[in-house]
């Protein structure tokens, strides 16, 4: 049972000046307690190192409440001192569920890794990636030949799958983006909105001639053969925002953004 009056906060900060200044004078006024003991994890930084603390006590299963000591800031809130406590309080709570890649590389050595923004296929070379898409086990798409293709979550359909020009996906909506990036044949392919339980595969063809790496977050598997990626429902990740400015309003004012 959470104390609201006097919650048990970690403090953790990305190693910026500006994020480490903050962690002192946090700490210094509220206290700190270790992760593991705490009733929620406070992440001062940016959205890289949001999902950077995501990722490192997805054991734990604590909600973890951003504020913006970065840049964008798109999944923090804003950074004030003061009334810390009320705010944790009355912050709304927001779901995830990551995706779960299945890799398998050119020697045969199978990786699997989480993402919670998006698993993409990169070429390696000069030479345009060859893929073959799958969904649910159907050949979809015989050859793609692109720069890459991506799978994204609805809270990372606002990163590197926006700026491929991938659709802007509502929380909540229990949809995928698989998007491509920059797609050569079929040029007129933009892309699929998946349900969130599909199973999407990705054969590379001619994978010696035309290195592909995929890429979960921050996991990285050179020269694959082939991918699965689908929603990992047996991991939940707990965020927290202020009511007056949640992640559901955020994504849906970005799609009105100029």
């Amino acid at each position: 049972m959470i104390d609201t009056d006097h919650p048990a906060i970690a403090f953790v900060a990305a190693q910026s000046e500006l994020a480490q200044e903050a962690l002192m004078r946090l700490r210094h006024r509220y206290g700190h307690t270790p992760p593991e003991h705490a009733d929620m994890v406070v992440a001062l930084g940016g959205d890289g190192f949001m999902l950077e603390t995501l990722h490192r006590y997805i054991r734990l299963n604590k909600p973890i409440y951003g504020m913006n000591r970065g840049t964008v800031g798109f999944l923090m809130n804003v950074y004030l001192e003061d009334g810390l406590p009320e705010r944790l309080a009355r912050a709304q709570k927001v779901n995830l569920h990551p995706l779960r890649m299945r890799a398998v590389d050119q020697h045969g050595e199978h990786i699997e890794a989480v993402a919670i923004n998006e698993v993409s296929m990169l070429r390696e070379t000069r030479q345009a990636a060859k893929i073959r898409i799958s969904i649910d086990g159907k050949v979809r798409l015989p050859e793609l030949i692109c720069d890459g293709a991506l799978v994204c979550t609805a809270a990372g359909s606002t990163a590197y799958n926006l700026s491929a020009h991938g659709p802007i996906l509502p929380m909540g909506a229990n949809v995928m983006a698989l998007t491509p990036i920059s797609a050569f044949r079929p040029r007129r392919w933009r892309g699929a909105i998946l349900p969130h339980r599909t199973t999407v595969s990705f054969d590379i063809l001619e994978s010696n001639k035309r290195p592909v790496s995929a890429v979960a977050d921050y996991t990285e598997v050179r020269e694959v053969a082939s991918v699965e990626v689908h929603e990992a429902r047996d991991v939940t990740l707990t965020m927290l925002f202020d009511p007056e400015h949640n992640l559901e309003e955020r994504i849906l004012s970005e799609q009105f953004t100029p």
